[in-house]
């Protein structure tokens, strides 16, 4: 976010408004943390056309942004922006007038008015089992290992790899405990003997060669992180992002590349244990949905198998 860096005290206050807000309103720690990336990102644009007063901001202000965001590339993989991205950006801009509007800090809301189009859905891509031992035998180290059986093994988000603690994994129990999912909700996931195996590996015998790059001041939550990158700090979503992109690259998916990120790990999960009877109700309590109607949403199977599923 270096890269969008805004000078105007109004806005960096904004900004710290806006984030407790969020928090207030009981919105997960992934939230906090994106929603106002996407406002300063706005905010800054706006410095650079020398609107410095939230007052100054119309309706053409951010219908621009808009059509700027349709253009702009991804900051780290290339290519145009999705259109979930792009509403999210505007998703944080809606909230934040809100907030201002119902703080009394402005009269008008320039949101108010505008609609945009919702976004295109493009079509989920699934990962074949094949393809994701493709993945397996491209991992090199019981890091990589590791990370997969996260995010495939286990169906985890991004930001719950992330979180995720030494003391979240009970090897004797087989359980994986997220502490704080999409909407703050707790769940235990069950591992498999061969994902057990795998986390701990990676926990007894590679993990502490990382550990020892550790920052003398480092410790606490830090020192507690499963993952840990090459410098022996917690494994952000990047390092993740990045570690995906060279599995795909030493693989035969090189083909994918730019196609698939973590979250379709995720998916693919989701369909594999559908297509193998698994119910519903379990895959749904397995990925931290609220209902079955978005498990649905991540699954390639034929209508009147899904329908023998329920």
């Amino acid at each position: 976010m270096e890269k969008y860096i805004i000078h105007q005290p109004n806005y960096h206050r904004l900004l710290k408004e806006y984030k407790a807000d969020l928090e207030a309103l009981g919105y997960g720690r992934s939230s906090v943390k994106t929603y106002p990336r996407c406002l300063q990102e706005f905010l800054s644009r706006l410095e650079q056309q020398q609107i410095n007063s939230i007052r100054k901001i119309q309706q053409g202000h951010i219908t621009a942004h808009h059509a700027y965001l349709q253009q702009r590339p991804t900051l780290y993989r290339g290519g145009a922006l999705s259109g979930s991205t792009i509403s999210q950006h505007l998703f944080a801009i809606r909230t934040c007038f809100a907030y201002l509007e119902r703080t009394g800090q402005i009269k008008e809301n320039p949101m108010s008015a505008l609609a945009f189009a919702a976004p295109v859905k493009a079509e989920r891509i699934i990962l074949s089992p094949a393809e994701i031992g493709g993945l397996y035998e491209a991992a090199g180290t019981l890091r990589d290992k590791a990370a997969l059986n996260l995010f495939y093994g286990c169906g985890l988000r991004r930001s719950e790899a992330v979180a995720l603690n030494i003391n979240d994994i009970h090897f004797k129990a087989q359980l994986l405990y997220v502490r704080e999912g999409k909407g703050k909700k707790r769940r235990a996931i069950p591992l498999t003997e061969k994902v057990a195996d795998g986390l701990k590996n990676y926990l007894l015998y590679e993990r502490s060669h990382y550990a020892l790059k550790a920052s003398p001041t480092g410790g606490g939550l830090e020192g507690a992180a499963f993952i840990l990158n090459n410098s022996g700090s917690r494994m952000q979503g990047l390092g993740y992002d990045t570690l995906l992109k060279k599995l795909l690259e030493k693989s035969a998916l090189t083909h994918l590349k730019g196609q698939i990120s973590l979250h379709h790990l995720r998916h693919s999960i989701a369909s594999h244990l559908l297509e193998n009877g698994v119910k519903m109700t379990y895959v749904r309590d397995f990925l931290g949905h609220s209902c079955l109607n978005t498990t649905q949403v991540y699954t390639h199977i034929h209508q009147r198998q899904l329908q023998q599923l329920k």
